[in-house]
Protein backbone atom coordinates (compact mmCIF):
# COMPACT_ATOMS: atom_id res chain seq x y z
CA UNK A 1 0.00 0.00 0.00
CA UNK A 2 3.16 2.22 1.18
CA UNK A 3 4.26 1.72 -2.83
CA UNK A 4 1.12 2.24 -4.26
CA UNK A 5 1.03 5.42 -2.24
CA UNK A 6 4.21 6.54 -3.19
CA UNK A 7 3.92 5.81 -6.85
CA UNK A 8 0.61 8.23 -6.97
CA UNK A 9 2.54 10.68 -5.45
CA UNK A 10 5.31 11.24 -7.92
CA UNK A 11 3.09 10.57 -10.71
CA UNK A 12 1.12 13.51 -9.77
CA UNK A 13 4.62 15.81 -9.03
CA UNK A 14 5.59 14.66 -12.74
CA UNK A 15 1.92 16.43 -13.37
CA UNK A 16 3.17 19.46 -11.54
CA UNK A 17 6.27 20.03 -12.91
CA UNK A 18 4.67 19.58 -16.80
CA UNK A 19 2.26 22.34 -16.13
CA UNK A 20 4.70 24.73 -14.23
CA UNK A 21 7.45 24.19 -17.25
CA UNK A 22 4.52 25.18 -19.82
CA UNK A 23 3.56 28.33 -17.52
CA UNK A 24 6.01 31.39 -18.58
CA UNK A 25 7.83 33.76 -15.78
CA UNK A 26 6.53 36.82 -14.82
CA UNK A 27 8.73 38.76 -16.96
CA UNK A 28 7.56 36.90 -20.21
CA UNK A 29 4.69 36.88 -22.47
CA UNK A 30 2.36 34.24 -23.46
CA UNK A 31 3.44 32.37 -26.33
CA UNK A 32 0.04 31.94 -27.90
CA UNK A 33 -1.30 35.23 -27.06
CA UNK A 34 2.08 37.34 -27.16
CA UNK A 35 2.79 35.55 -30.70
CA UNK A 36 -1.01 36.93 -32.16
CA UNK A 37 -0.46 40.05 -30.95
CA UNK A 38 3.17 40.46 -32.46
CA UNK A 39 1.56 39.13 -35.44
CA UNK A 40 -0.98 41.91 -35.63
CA UNK A 41 1.28 44.84 -34.17
CA UNK A 42 3.83 43.62 -37.33
CA UNK A 43 0.42 43.93 -39.67
CA UNK A 44 -0.38 47.43 -38.03
CA UNK A 45 3.36 48.43 -39.03
CA UNK A 46 3.21 47.55 -42.86
CA UNK A 47 -0.14 49.49 -42.76
CA UNK A 48 1.39 52.44 -41.23
CA UNK A 49 4.57 51.87 -43.91
CA UNK A 50 2.54 51.52 -46.72
CA UNK A 51 0.17 54.80 -45.87
CA UNK A 52 3.41 56.99 -45.37
CA UNK A 53 4.03 55.66 -49.15
CA UNK A 54 1.20 56.73 -50.35
CA UNK A 55 1.20 60.22 -48.82
CA UNK A 56 4.97 60.52 -49.86
CA UNK A 57 4.12 60.14 -53.44
CA UNK A 58 1.11 62.55 -52.68
CA UNK A 59 3.59 64.81 -51.54
CA UNK A 60 5.63 64.45 -54.62
CA UNK A 61 2.78 64.97 -57.17
CA UNK A 62 2.12 68.22 -54.88
CA UNK A 63 5.84 69.41 -55.24
CA UNK A 64 6.52 69.05 -59.35
CA UNK A 65 7.64 72.04 -61.73
CA UNK A 66 5.17 74.85 -62.01
CA UNK A 67 2.89 74.99 -65.34
CA UNK A 68 4.88 75.14 -68.48
CA UNK A 69 3.12 77.67 -70.00
CA UNK A 70 3.92 79.85 -66.82
CA UNK A 71 7.21 79.57 -66.93
CA UNK A 72 6.94 80.27 -70.92
CA UNK A 73 5.10 83.65 -69.97
CA UNK A 74 7.53 84.65 -67.37
CA UNK A 75 10.70 83.82 -69.57
CA UNK A 76 9.74 84.54 -73.50
CA UNK A 77 6.42 86.00 -73.63
CA UNK A 78 6.99 88.90 -70.60
CA UNK A 79 9.37 90.67 -72.09
CA UNK A 80 7.52 90.72 -75.77
CA UNK A 81 4.52 92.08 -74.43
CA UNK A 82 6.44 94.72 -72.23
CA UNK A 83 7.88 95.98 -75.82
CA UNK A 84 4.47 95.71 -77.23
CA UNK A 85 2.30 97.37 -74.74
CA UNK A 86 5.24 99.83 -74.32
CA UNK A 87 5.47 99.52 -70.80
CA UNK A 88 8.59 99.89 -68.43
CA UNK A 89 7.95 98.08 -65.06
CA UNK A 90 7.11 94.50 -65.83
CA UNK A 91 4.33 94.56 -63.26
CA UNK A 92 2.04 96.68 -65.57
CA UNK A 93 2.04 93.48 -67.87
CA UNK A 94 -1.36 91.95 -67.40
CA UNK A 95 -1.31 88.01 -65.53
CA UNK A 96 -3.60 85.43 -65.03
CA UNK A 97 -5.81 86.17 -61.97
CA UNK A 98 -7.82 82.61 -62.29
CA UNK A 99 -10.22 80.67 -64.43
CA UNK A 100 -13.78 80.43 -64.08
CA UNK A 101 -15.38 77.13 -65.67
CA UNK A 102 -19.36 76.60 -65.46
CA UNK A 103 -22.10 74.24 -66.72
CA UNK A 104 -25.74 74.78 -66.68
CA UNK A 105 -27.92 71.53 -66.22
CA UNK A 106 -30.94 72.71 -66.70
CA UNK A 107 -32.71 69.01 -67.32
CA UNK A 108 -31.28 68.69 -63.28
CA UNK A 109 -34.37 70.14 -62.57
CA UNK A 110 -36.07 66.65 -63.98
CA UNK A 111 -33.49 64.30 -63.59
CA UNK A 112 -31.27 65.06 -60.68
CA UNK A 113 -28.89 62.18 -61.73
CA UNK A 114 -27.64 64.45 -65.08
CA UNK A 115 -25.94 66.23 -62.37
CA UNK A 116 -24.16 63.44 -61.16
CA UNK A 117 -22.64 63.04 -64.38
CA UNK A 118 -21.69 66.60 -65.49
CA UNK A 119 -19.89 66.93 -61.70
CA UNK A 120 -17.84 64.05 -62.84
CA UNK A 121 -17.15 65.33 -66.10
CA UNK A 122 -16.13 68.30 -64.49
CA UNK A 123 -13.66 66.92 -62.06
CA UNK A 124 -12.11 65.26 -65.29
CA UNK A 125 -11.34 68.04 -67.25
CA UNK A 126 -10.39 70.12 -64.72
CA UNK A 127 -8.99 68.13 -62.30
CA UNK A 128 -10.62 69.99 -59.05
CA UNK A 129 -13.98 68.72 -57.63
CA UNK A 130 -17.31 71.10 -58.79
CA UNK A 131 -19.10 72.97 -56.16
CA UNK A 132 -22.61 72.72 -57.17
CA UNK A 133 -24.41 75.96 -57.82
CA UNK A 134 -28.25 76.79 -57.07
CA UNK A 135 -30.57 78.92 -58.43
CA UNK A 136 -30.85 82.49 -56.63
CA UNK A 137 -34.54 83.60 -57.00
CA UNK A 138 -37.48 81.70 -57.95
CA UNK A 139 -38.95 81.77 -61.66
CA UNK A 140 -42.53 80.15 -62.35
CA UNK A 141 -42.34 80.09 -65.89
CA UNK A 142 -38.92 77.84 -65.82
CA UNK A 143 -40.61 76.21 -62.57
CA UNK A 144 -37.54 76.83 -61.02
CA UNK A 145 -37.25 77.05 -57.10
CA UNK A 146 -34.92 79.50 -55.34
CA UNK A 147 -31.80 77.16 -53.82
CA UNK A 148 -32.52 74.12 -56.72
CA UNK A 149 -29.36 72.74 -57.97
CA UNK A 150 -28.94 73.59 -61.25
CA UNK A 151 -25.07 73.51 -62.48
CA UNK A 152 -21.50 72.72 -61.93
CA UNK A 153 -18.50 75.54 -61.13
CA UNK A 154 -14.88 74.95 -60.67
CA UNK A 155 -12.35 78.04 -60.02
CA UNK A 156 -8.94 77.71 -61.37
CA UNK A 157 -6.29 79.35 -59.74
CA UNK A 158 -2.33 79.50 -59.99
CA UNK A 159 -0.69 76.29 -61.47
CA UNK A 160 -4.06 74.61 -62.22
CA UNK A 161 -5.48 77.64 -64.41
CA UNK A 162 -2.08 77.67 -66.47
CA UNK A 163 -2.60 74.24 -67.35
CA UNK A 164 -5.72 74.15 -68.12
CA UNK A 165 -5.51 77.16 -70.34
CA UNK A 166 -2.50 75.83 -71.82
CA UNK A 167 -4.72 72.31 -72.75
CA UNK A 168 -7.36 74.24 -73.88
CA UNK A 169 -5.56 76.43 -76.39
CA UNK A 170 -3.01 73.52 -77.17
CA UNK A 171 -5.07 70.57 -77.78
CA UNK A 172 -8.96 71.38 -77.04
CA UNK A 173 -9.96 74.36 -79.13
CA UNK A 174 -7.85 72.80 -82.40
CA UNK A 175 -10.54 69.43 -81.70
CA UNK A 176 -13.66 71.39 -82.70
CA UNK A 177 -15.32 70.50 -85.48
CA UNK A 178 -14.71 73.52 -88.43
CA UNK A 179 -12.56 75.35 -85.88
CA UNK A 180 -11.81 78.97 -87.52
CA UNK A 181 -10.83 80.92 -84.34
CA UNK A 182 -12.67 82.34 -81.04
CA UNK A 183 -13.97 85.90 -81.05
CA UNK A 184 -12.11 88.83 -80.72
CA UNK A 185 -14.89 90.72 -79.15
CA UNK A 186 -15.50 88.39 -76.00
CA UNK A 187 -14.21 90.76 -73.79
CA UNK A 188 -16.52 92.68 -70.73
CA UNK A 189 -14.43 95.83 -70.83
CA UNK A 190 -12.12 95.59 -68.23
CA UNK A 191 -9.67 92.82 -69.78
CA UNK A 192 -11.58 89.28 -68.78
CA UNK A 193 -12.84 87.07 -71.59
CA UNK A 194 -15.59 84.33 -71.50
CA UNK A 195 -15.65 81.52 -73.82
CA UNK A 196 -18.86 79.62 -74.58
CA UNK A 197 -17.84 76.22 -75.45
CA UNK A 198 -20.60 73.69 -77.18
CA UNK A 199 -19.72 70.43 -76.23
CA UNK A 200 -17.60 68.85 -73.92
CA UNK A 201 -16.19 65.87 -75.89
CA UNK A 202 -13.75 68.15 -77.03
CA UNK A 203 -11.20 67.41 -74.36
CA UNK A 204 -9.46 64.62 -74.50
CA UNK A 205 -10.19 63.84 -70.72
CA UNK A 206 -13.74 62.57 -71.44
CA UNK A 207 -14.61 59.34 -72.19
CA UNK A 208 -16.85 58.72 -74.76
CA UNK A 209 -19.02 55.84 -73.84
CA UNK A 210 -19.77 57.88 -70.77
CA UNK A 211 -21.77 60.31 -71.82
CA UNK A 212 -25.50 60.62 -71.55
CA UNK A 213 -25.63 63.80 -73.58
CA UNK A 214 -23.59 66.72 -74.91
CA UNK A 215 -22.90 69.43 -72.71
CA UNK A 216 -21.72 72.94 -73.44
CA UNK A 217 -19.76 74.91 -71.01
CA UNK A 218 -18.69 78.72 -70.21
CA UNK A 219 -14.96 79.46 -69.48
CA UNK A 220 -14.18 82.97 -67.89
CA UNK A 221 -10.91 84.11 -68.04
CA UNK A 222 -10.16 86.72 -65.40
CA UNK A 223 -6.62 88.94 -65.70
CA UNK A 224 -5.04 91.65 -64.55
CA UNK A 225 -5.30 93.89 -67.70
CA UNK A 226 -6.64 97.40 -67.21
CA UNK A 227 -8.70 97.49 -70.38
CA UNK A 228 -9.49 94.58 -73.71
CA UNK A 229 -6.71 95.97 -75.59
CA UNK A 230 -3.98 94.63 -72.91
CA UNK A 231 -6.43 91.45 -72.14
CA UNK A 232 -6.57 90.92 -76.17
CA UNK A 233 -2.29 91.29 -76.07
CA UNK A 234 -2.10 88.77 -73.57
CA UNK A 235 -4.52 86.23 -74.61
CA UNK A 236 -3.39 86.41 -77.82
CA UNK A 237 0.75 86.06 -76.82
CA UNK A 238 -0.53 82.91 -74.72
CA UNK A 239 -1.73 81.46 -78.23
CA UNK A 240 -5.43 82.31 -78.08
CA UNK A 241 -6.92 81.51 -81.76
CA UNK A 242 -8.49 84.67 -82.43
CA UNK A 243 -10.87 85.05 -85.34
CA UNK A 244 -9.17 87.49 -87.51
Amino acid sequence: MAEKKEGAKGEKTEKKAAKGGEKPGKGQAKPGKGGEKAAKGKGKGKKSEFGYELAAEGMAEQKKGPARLRVRFQKELLPALMKELGVDNPMQVPRLTKVVVNMGMGEALTNPKMLDGAMAQMAAITGQKPVITRARKAISNFKLRAGQQIGAMVTLRNDRAWEFLDRLVNVALPRVRDFKGVSPKAFDGRGNYTLGVREQIIFPEINYDEIEKIKGLNISIVTTAENDEHGRAMLRAIGMPFRS
